[in-house]
């Protein structure tokens, strides 16, 4: 039977997705790990690798279609030794295999520990046999589907590839009530904690769909034009509907003088002219919110219904402005890199952000984010939080204003800062003690350098 190609999950939101261009044509041979196509998801464009071997016989979406919900055939696939006489017996959602399903899975090893007696048998007779290092081979889908319904892998006959375990199979141990429950892994002694995707809203508490955009258009008797909605700026409406409906929010802002800071810039921008360094104020306030975290940890953490995850990584979110919408470049380990490193990453991220071309890893996690409208003029905003994350800085823009020092009257550059917090992980005096610890480190940024 051919094997179908399904449209994969390639981020944590993507539910839908626009297959923009075919890297295989029908009739080409396809190995594991070949970029067979270019899709778009919610955030970026992004390569689809192939997990399995064989002929691409048919393609059954056209480059450039829109809207493929997850899940979806989009090509079939024959193996070694089948001809083109296979697919005459294919029907969508028949018996076809799967060779690829959403490919998403929380950062932490999903594997199953290796049985730690071996001379027991690991798996029954009628289950799937593991590889030779104790590991039963299943599709990301199978594996999440399983974990959740508390059943053994191992337990359970594969019908995919070689014996892979698939969503069906699952299924079907399911129904039969068969696979025994499977052990609860102990996560890894010394790991970071990985954000996991905030939960959809349940179909009971979702919102109503808005108005009809024709007739809406037509009330207010208005000419207009449609701009369709994206994958991306549908899902960005979705989050933060989620962000703002589930999470209470509170907001705490203080006035941050940058008059040390910006002559702190301008000399190490003249220092490092021949290399081509120019630190922008953005830069240093990545910096002073990564060693800020690190100095007040409980405002680096995520909530979930079982436990709060306090990260032991300070990975640094930062909102860029794009033409489809809003993206958050992660800086990763931000407390633990000089001003240029994170000056170049800046830049580099923000470069390919524009162009859609960030990798998955690259925009996906983070601990904390930083929103900046500054350089728009904007004094002051609060910023909806970016779940799962508990925290996020709104950072306005740098101004003349004036300031009391020593009890006598000056003018200074003052910046307004809001943290908008999750109060169900971040506390009043948690988020206080963030704020205050991050104006101190503004104000004196040579403290940044050490």
């Amino acid at each position: 039977m051919p094997i179908e190609i399904l449209m994969p999950a390639l981020s944590p939101t993507m539910t839908e997705g626009t297959l923009a261009t075919w890297s295989k044509q029908e009739g080409d041979a396809v190995s594991a790990g070949d970029v067979i196509a270019e899709i778009e998801t919610d955030k970026a464009t992004m390569e689809f690798e192939a997990v399995d071997e064989g002929v691409l016989a048919k393609i059954l979406v056209a480059p450039g279609t829109q809207g493929i919900a997850v899940n979806t055939p989009i090509a079939l696939l024959l193996e070694d030794g089948e001809d083109a006489s296979a697919l005459d017996s294919y029907s969508p959602g028949g018996n076809g295999q799967t060779a690829a399903e959403p490919t998403l899975e929380p950062a932490v090893a999903t594997d199953p520990a290796p049985r730690a007696t071996p001379a027991e048998p690991a798996v029954p007779s009628s289950g799937t046999a593991p590889s030779a290092d104790g590991r039963v081979f299943a599709s990301p889908l199978a594996r999440r589907l399983a974990g959740e319904a508390g059943l053994d892998l191992g337990a359970i006959a594969g019908s995919g590839p070689r014996g892979r375990v698939i969503k069906r199979d699952v299924e079907a141990a399911l129904a039969a009530g068969t696979g025994k429950a499977a052990p609860k892994p102990a996560a890894a002694a010394g790991a970071p904690a990985s954000p996991t995707p905030a939960p959809a809203p349940s179909a009971a508490a979702a919102p109503q769909a808005g108005p009809d955009a024709k007739a809406l258009a037509d009330a207010y008797k208005i000419p207009y034009q449609e701009v369709p909605n994206s994958n991306m700026r549908k899902t960005i409406a979705r989050r933060l509907l989620e962000a703002k409906q589930t999470i209470p929010h509170f907001y705490l802002t203080v006035d941050v003088e940058l008059d040390a800071l910006l002559k702190l810039r301008r000399d190490l921008n003249a220092r490092g002219e021949a290399d081509g360094i120019k630190l922008s104020v953005n830069d240093f306030l990545i910096k002073a919110a990564a060693l800020t975290l690190r100095r007040v940890p409980r405002a680096n953490a995520a909530w979930t219904d079982q436990a709060m995850l306090m990260f032991d990584r300070v990975d640094v979110s930062v909102a860029v402005a794009t033409d489809d919408g809003l993206i958050t470049p992660i800086v990763k380990d931000a407390d633990r890199k000089g001003l240029a490193a994170i000056s170049a990453e800046m830049k580099d991220l923000a470069a390919r952000a524009r162009e859609g071309k960030l990798k998955l890893e690259e925009f996906q996690g983070g601990t904390f984010s930083i929103s900046n409208l500054g350089m728009y003029g904007t004094r002051e905003f609060s910023a909806i939080i970016n779940p799962p994350q508990a925290a996020i800085m709104a950072v306005g823009a740098g101004e003349q204003r004036p300031v009391v020092r020593d009890g006598a009257l000056a003018v200074g550059t003052v910046m307004s800062c809001t943290l908008s917090s999750d109060h169900r992980v971040v506390d009043g005096a948690v988020a206080a003690d963030f704020m205050s610890t991050f104006k101190k480190v503004v104000e004196d940024p040579i403290s940044m350098m050490l």
